[in-house]
């Protein structure tokens, strides 16, 4: 490369809808490869930065989906000629949206772009996503979303270096004169800062005679599916490095760009290679984990299903299994609104400070920086603690096989004793993906009016032989206890006196239509129906809750396309 390369200011035209959603940009692959899109979005987060943007580091890194390694390049041109002093990015743009949290915070750097659309489907026909994550290691809040997207508005031109070309298959420090300043690129191993967090938050040497077996125990045999998407390496490193798993207790741990065709979305639907293959199979426990490596999902001996919602309940009833809450103690429990209230009980009878947010991850930061939150998780297969700011897949798998190691119980046995002490909370989700916008919008609207009507309150709604008397109906909204800031129009609840809950969502994760998420819960005492299929369970309250909202009416789906 020159000795010293000049930027130039290149004239672009606005690109409308860049508004990031509650995990970034999302859109197809081919939106983002329109002439200067992708320029027009990095450029508007290097502008909402303002003045801290020059002589800063900025970590960057990806899921390795399609499109990533030619991001990253128009990333380190863009900011070198924006100012920026250096940039941490991962071998082959390789970093899992954990990876990333941890690394920021562990370099102080100023934040971090993440390069991915999380848990939707990769390759040219797919989609891509961009996210902005703060110096705390966590997604960038409404105030620094809003502004970039303000200034995506806006935007007449950008800057860009465009003689600077960086080789990122390479671990490598390359330092470039850009108008007359230092920049410097280092190409980083993606996994060794992340494996040090977690050896020194869990007790790798526990973990490995669990899975290795001992003369008391024989070897806990895992399946572990990185679903080709970024864990793969952080799964190698750990499970057959680290603790001595055979190769064969990993699958699809090579990232393609496509996922090999997977939809890398760890749920029962789109892992079910892994839950027939662990239901027919040895296997003690099974993890699965999404495109970027922020979601889970778990399953013991016969593909007994660990419900998200009461993974974050059995880890927050035994965090004295793992040595890093030890050290720190546990200052609160926190999940999402949807979230069903499984962990609230076990805040309750610990005496623990319990928070419930709106859905984004961003939400449980601020908790955290404050010192009021250890625990946190979401229904959709999130769940992480305060180690970083980001949902950690591999974190859940460690945490769960240290219950296990420190209990000498099975999955299934772990979760019969944690219903027989707190009760069990009947949770479902039903997802109807790609719905028509101005559909799912209708039915939303027609809904929000319905329930806010004063009369709904106290309505008995009946099916087949349950009925459900409403004790509150809204548009939830919260209130931020440490900055104030308010967030509106988070989800439509209808609330039963009998503590029942039906939840509505739009959801902000897809990169095209419409997602409506409908949520269901009903808590149960009886230790008669622990082991029902909560299908069956919740079947009453299910109807009721599509009749209530006309969804067929209005969507023309007769059945949904994700069940968790």
């Amino acid at each position: 490369m020159p000795g010293n390369i000049s930027s130039v200011s290149v004239p672009t035209k606005v690109h409308e809808g860049q508004k990031p959603g509650t995990s970034g940009l999302r859109k197809a692959v081919k939106v983002f490869t329109q002439e200067h899109y992708t320029e027009n979005f990095i450029q508007s987060i290097f502008e909402a930065l303002g003045d801290r943007l020059t002589g800063c580091t900025l970590v960057v890194g990806g899921d390795g989906r399609y499109y990533g390694k030619e991001a990253v390049a128009k990333i380190i041109k863009i900011a070198a000629a924006n100012g920026v002093g250096k940039l941490i990015v991962g071998q082959n743009g390789i970093l899992s949206t954990p990876a990333v949290s941890a690394i920021i915070r562990k370099y102080k750097t100023l934040g971090g772009i993440l390069l991915t659309a999380s848990h939707n489907p990769g390759g040219p026909d797919a989609d891509f996503g961009i996210k902005f994550n703060c110096e705390n290691g966590g997604p960038a809040p409404d105030a620094v979303t809003n502004k970039i997207y303000d200034i995506t508005t806006t935007l007449k031109s950008y800057k860009i270096a465009s003689g600077i070309n960086v080789d990122i298959s390479k671990i490598q420090s390359t330092n470039i004169e850009v108008d007359g300043r230092n920049f410097t690129v280092d190409v980083i191993d993606s996994v060794n800062d992340y494996v040090e967090l977690m050896k020194s938050i869990f007790d790798f040497a526990a973990l490995k005679k669990l899975i290795q077996g001992s003369t008391e125990r024989s070897a806990f045999q895992v399946l572990i599916n990185s679903m080709s998407g970024v864990t793969g390496p952080y799964v190698k490193r750990i499970f057959i490095d680290e603790l001595g798993a055979a190769e064969a207790n990993t699958v699809n741990i090579i990232p393609l760009e496509d996922f090999g065709g997977l939809h890398p979305d760890p749920n029962l639907t789109y892992a079910v290679d892994l839950v027939n293959t662990v239901k027919n199979g040895p296997y003690d426990l099974g993890a699965a984990f999404d495109g970027d490596g922020d979601r889970n999902m778990i399953i013991g001996k016969k593909a007994f299903f660990v419900n998200p919602s009461d993974s974050l309940a059995v880890i927050a009833a035994n965090l004295d299994s793992i040595p890093y809450f030890k050290k720190t103690g546990v200052r609160g429990y926190a999940r999402s609104m949807p979230t069903s209230g499984a962990v609230d009980r076990v805040a309750a009878a610990t005496g623990v400070e319990f928070f419930e947010v709106p859905t984004g991850w961003k939400y449980f930061g601020n908790l955290m920086d404050a010192g009021r939150l250890s625990l946190c998780g979401e229904e959709s297969f999130g769940t992480g603690s305060d180690h970083i700011r980001e949902k950690d897949g591999v974190w859940a798998c460690l945490a769960w096989l240290s219950i296990i190691a420190h209990s000498g119980k099975s999955v299934e046995e772990i979760l019969q004793a944690h219903w027989t002490k707190y009760g069990r909370n009947f949770f479902t989700r039903y997802d109807y993906e790609n719905c028509a916008s101005d559909a799912a919008n209708k039915m939303m609207l027609e809904l929000e009016q319905h329930i806010s009507n004063p009369s709904f309150k106290g309505t008995k709604l009946t099916n087949a032989d349950k009925s459900y008397v409403v004790k509150h109906a809204d548009n939830y909204a919260y209130k931020d206890p440490i900055d104030g800031s308010v967030a509106q129009k988070q989800g439509l609840r209808v609330l039963f006196e009998d503590g029942s809950r039906v939840i509505f969502r739009l959801s902000g994760t897809g990169s095209s239509g419409a997602t409506i998420r409908l949520y269901v819960e009903s808590y149960e005492s009886n230790p008669t129906t622990y082991n029902e299929d909560p299908q069956k369970i919740l079947a009453p309250l299910l109807n009721i809750a599509l009749q209530l909202s006309k969804l067929q009416e209005h969507t023309g789906r007769n059945a949904p396309t994700v069940i968790t």
